[in-house]
């Protein structure tokens, strides 16, 4: 079993101007939970750890991760409000946030919320914003530490809008790199973390810190790929793009279910993966990201329109 820690929000669109406001269309969403269906989607066993409010639109996320097969048993259920995130989409459909999130409950987790992780656990998987904020920030760290011998996943999708500060970024991103063995990560968050260094020499230093495969994604220019100091990069894919919401959080759960048709979602698997199985890894990962440009918001596809790995 995968689990997927995080937040969970509403992704709201403004479609379009009337003279009252705007017609606006909320859609499910939140990086980690876009990777928890991403898995489940694909076929993965895969559970969801994060506050979500008791709140109407707390209660729907729940259901919706029921109704998509996400295991809920690690859910923590909160008083405080539901995130939102106010979506304005930019001439290549690159998606631009605003996040409405004060005291909200995915930021909420405290480690008196944290679950303990039976065996059946392989792979854990952390990333963005619920890193970067307090109590859940130093929760998930306590977490991941726990689960230091599982294969501990990691992205940090940075967002300045919530967290302003690139230091604090900087200092929890380093942290997980101590943790993880495998890493995603797109070249605009390398450039707001390490702005003087180039990413090759940033990913040298967390190959050195113990990760064993980091992959630098580079929107439609493919993505730049490293397991264990071996370099290479896979081109992007030419689609139709209607947005591009999503496509790194589907990007990530193809990694992570593409281990496991491959028999290495574990720590050790990753270890031994071999530069052949690598290259079909990232390469399914890209198929899967692509599908999801092809739609409005964080539409992750189903294990029968991605071929086989």
């Amino acid at each position: 079993m995968f689990v997927v820690c995080g937040e969970a929000l509403y992704d709201v669109f403004t479609l379009e101007e009337t003279d009252r406001g705007f017609t606006m269309d909320a859609r499910i969403g939140g990086s980690p939970f876009n990777v928890a269906i991403g898995l489940a989607r694909l076929g993965c066993d895969v559970a969801f750890c994060a506050g979500l409010s008791s709140d109407p639109l707390g209660r729907r996320l729940e259901r919706h991760l029921e109704a998509e097969g996400v295991d809920t048993r690690y859910v923590v259920r909160k008083d405080n409000p539901t995130t939102l995130a106010l979506v304005a989409l930019g001439g290549g459909g690159e998606p631009h946030y605003s996040f409405y999130g004060h005291a909200a409950a995915d930021r909420a987790v405290t480690p008196a919320d944290l679950p303990a992780l039976p065996e059946t656990v392989q792979a854990i998987h952390f990333g963005s914003f619920s890193l970067a904020v307090e109590p859940s920030g130093a929760s998930f760290l306590e977490l991941a530490r726990r689960a230091a011998e599982k294969l501990v996943s990691f992205d940090p999708n940075i967002r300045l809008n919530v967290e302003p500060d690139a230091a604090l970024w900087r200092q929890r991103t380093e942290t997980f790199t101590q943790i993880a063995a495998l890493v995603k990560v797109s070249v605009e968050d390398l450039n707001i973390l390490f702005p003087e260094e180039t990413p090759e020499g940033v990913v040298a230093r967390w190959h050195a810190n113990g990760v064993q495969l980091v992959v630098v994604t580079r929107g439609s220019e493919g993505a730049l790929v490293s397991l264990r100091g071996e370099v290479f990069e896979v081109p992007g894919r030419r689609v139709e793009t209607v947005d591009t919401v999503g496509a790194g959080d589907t990007y990530q759960a193809a990694l992570l279910c593409g281990l496991e048709r491959l028999g290495k979602a574990s720590r050790a698997g990753l270890v031994a993966l071999s530069m052949a199985e690598c290259r079909r890894l990232v390469d399914f990962a890209g198929t899967a990201a692509a599908i999801t440009c092809t739609r409005r918001g964080a539409d992750m596809p189903h294990a029968a329109e991605v071929p086989e790995i």
